[in-house]
């Protein structure tokens, strides 16, 4: 038998580790490898217009070759701006503007900035594995809910709840395989 709001349900926490794990994603592609990477400007925010806006709502960023990025500011005024907050991003990046285009040279990845990085990498993971544990202590409330209204069998809420934590395991083990990965290609010379 199955129920379709407990379909539903899981469908919906699927959905909720989805985008946890397309959200580490985006966090790990800004973390630098030895390669240039338009994201890796991702999240600079600028101070601009009695705001803070996102660097992508004001210029353009390229990756020319593989040790710099480049902005192309739209205003002019806010070049200055742009600089300043690509240094102050906590990125260890030394912009400079010619004229309305900031070029970002990157330097070479010393070993303690990259153990640096991985450690940062792991701190996004494990952010990551408690959202998707979250998600998983919210499908099982649900399911406790479901049980203690009649709507779920004893039997129906144990299999459902081996379905969630399956869900649960298999998006944890997404993110472990991803940082994984990164930690390779930030190790890389």
């Amino acid at each position: 038998m199955t129920n379709p709001q407990v379909i539903e349900e899981i469908t919906e926490l699927k959905n909720r580790m989805e985008n946890t794990l397309e959200a580490f994603k985006k966090e790990l592609s800004g973390l630098r490898t030895s390669r240039a990477s338009i994201s890796l400007l991702d999240p600079v925010v600028v101070d601009m217009y009695g705001s803070r806006m996102p660097l992508s709502q004001v210029g353009t960023v390229n990756a020319p070759d593989a040790k710099m990025l480049t902005v192309q500011v739209w205003d002019k005024s806010a070049v200055k701006a742009v600089e300043k907050a690509i240094t102050e991003a906590g990125l260890g990046l030394n912009p400079f503007a010619e004229g309305q285009l900031v070029r970002v040279p990157l330097p070479d990845l010393t070993q303690e900035r990259r153990q640096e990085l991985i450690k940062v990498a792991h701190k996004y993971a494990e952010a990551g594995r408690v959202r998707i544990r979250n998600v998983r202590r919210d499908g099982m409330e649900g399911l406790k809910e479901q049980l203690k209204k009649g709507v779920l069998s004893e039997d129906v809420h144990h299999n459902f709840g081996k379905d969630v934590q399956d869900l649960t395991d298999t998006y944890t083990q997404s993110i472990d395989g991803l940082l994984a990965t990164k930690e390779r290609e930030i190790t890389q010379i």
